[in-house]
């Protein structure tokens, strides 16, 4: 494949693939990490506490 210049505009197709992997695999890798981390740490400060937050 050729170098591209960095400043041509983007593609249709560069444009979907971008919107593709954020949507189908950005989104739940995000969503998971910070309902898994909000978990966590909930968990540790029971651990720690033995109180619920709040």
């Amino acid at each position: 494949m050729g170098e591209q210049d960095p400043r041509a505009p983007s593609t249709f197709r560069e444009e979907l693939r971008t919107f593709l992997f954020l949507t189908v695999a950005m989104a739940p890798i995000l969503a998971v990490a910070i309902v898994g981390g909000y978990g966590f740490a909930v968990w540790m400060y029971q651990l720690v506490t033995g109180d619920l937050p709040g």
